[in-house]
């Protein structure tokens, strides 16, 4: 008889992937997690190492967009000296911080005083069993105000928004679920976070999701996740992303130049990544296009389905363009994470465009309640000029230069550019 052993297990045992590969070799049958057709991939840029947290997914389903960082010496760490041990959790966190994140993007002072009361609604696919406690170390460790059930700050339900019958748990979404309520947390630390679990990756099962948490009054809706466009996503556009008054947040992708659904949402804001590294100049900072490789880097494009709204005035494409605005998402310049569930307990570096997605619903919530009857998205192409323009790097090759790489002004790497600040995201 074959002995098969589940993703989650081998997680959960803390073998390296050399290892996990002498299993297999040894006739131990490797399952697929949920919705997987493939185990996740893993790539190699340099001295950066990663894996993504999602395994590839069945067509139709979507995938996450978290890449954690298995070996190297990321930026983060360089000034203080780190280099990240190969599959294993760290003691202290190795990436950037909240307050590293705050300072980046001209937040310090928003993040201080604004959000009490503002609720960023996190939406993902499965369960994970270790949400609020993780969530609750990594707060503690950077000195952020407690977010739990008992205080009111924390919730968590299915898409149905039951708060007991939740999804099957599943370790690499849990991941993905870590880095988005960390990345919330850094740059709203005042906000309420509201974390609604899909019961599977399907477009289906995620967009009602997306609609059970603005039932339960989110005001602003981050989605790290995507996949293939089809013909179906403008009946997805009504049925789940038509939300006036609601900023909701999706990653553009990670896997180089090619438009994502739902990014490619014309009412959606679509977060494009970025390499953030400190620097000598004025603002202390400088972003460039993040890619890895041919296969790794933001996502970027123009959408073959849906339409263009009137504020996005690029001309290289008929139909929406992917991205509007950007933020890190590079692992080799990644954030900080705290998990615990499939693997060692501990910190880890994430990057990938599920780090910048729910940074940007971050600032939207700092920047205020949308109007009713707006469309968030649309904001910061009203206020082009509070934002940090990104003019160098390319994601890709494409017959309209500007898709693929940055230039003065708008390009679909990264947008308009990233937040200087909250006004660019104010209606």
């Amino acid at each position: 008889m074959r002995t098969t052993l589940s993703p989650a297990a081998l997680r959960r045992s803390g073998l390296s992937l050399t290892a996990i590969a002498g299993l297999a070799l040894a006739g131990f049958a490797i399952a697929p997690s949920a919705d997987a057709t493939a185990p996740a991939a893993t790539h190699v840029d340099q001295a950066v190492r990663t894996a993504r947290a999602c395994a590839t997914p069945k067509a139709g389903q979507m995938a996450c967009k978290a890449l954690r960082v298995t070996s190297g010496t990321v930026h983060a760490a360089n000034a203080r000296g780190i280099t990240i041990t190969p599959n294993a959790a760290a003691a202290t966190p190795t990436g950037y911080g909240p307050s590293d994140l705050q300072t980046a993007y001209g937040l310090t002072s928003a993040a201080a005083s604004n959000g009490a009361g503002r609720t960023i609604a996190i939406v993902d696919a499965y369960n994970d069993p270790n949400a609020e406690s993780d969530l609750a170390v990594y707060r503690s460790h950077y000195g952020l105000p407690a977010c739990t059930a008992a205080n009111g700050c924390f919730t968590k339900v299915s898409q149905t928004g039951s708060t007991t019958a939740l999804p099957t748990s599943d370790a690499g979404w849990s991941e993905e679920i870590s880095l988005d309520l960390d990345m919330a947390s850094a740059i709203c630390p005042q906000c309420n976070i509201l974390l609604v679990e899909a019961k599977s990756s399907s477009m289906a099962n995620l967009g009602t999701a997306v609609n059970r948490a603005v039932t339960m009054g989110a005001k602003y809706v981050s989605n790290s996740y995507g996949g293939s466009e089809s013909s179906s996503d403008t009946s997805y556009d009504s049925k789940y992303f038509n939300h006036p008054g609601v900023a909701i947040t999706v990653s553009a992708g990670d896997s180089g130049y090619g438009a994502e659904y739902p990014a490619a949402s014309k009412y959606v804001t679509s977060v494009g990544g970025t390499a953030l590294k400190t620097s000598s100049t004025t603002r202390g900072w400088t972003e460039t296009v993040w890619s890895t490789s041919s296969t790794e880097g933001t996502g970027s494009g123009c959408s073959a389905y849906d339409a263009k709204q009137s504020w996005q005035k690029d001309t290289g494409c008929a139909k929406r363009t992917v991205a509007d605005v950007s933020a890190v998402a590079d692992p080799a310049t990644g954030v900080a994470i705290y998990d615990s569930y499939g693997i060692a307990a501990g910190y880890y570096t994430f990057g990938g465009t599920s780090a910048s997605a729910p940074i940007i619903a971050g600032v939207y919530a700092l920047a205020g309640t949308p109007s009713s009857g707006s469309y968030p998205t649309s904001f910061p192409y009203a206020h082009t000029s509070a934002l940090n323009d990104v003019t160098s790097g390319s994601n890709g090759s494409c017959s309209g230069t500007y898709l693929c790489t940055a230039t003065t002004g708008y390009d679909g790497p990264t947008g308009l550019g990233t937040p200087n600040g909250v006004s660019a995201f104010t209606g």
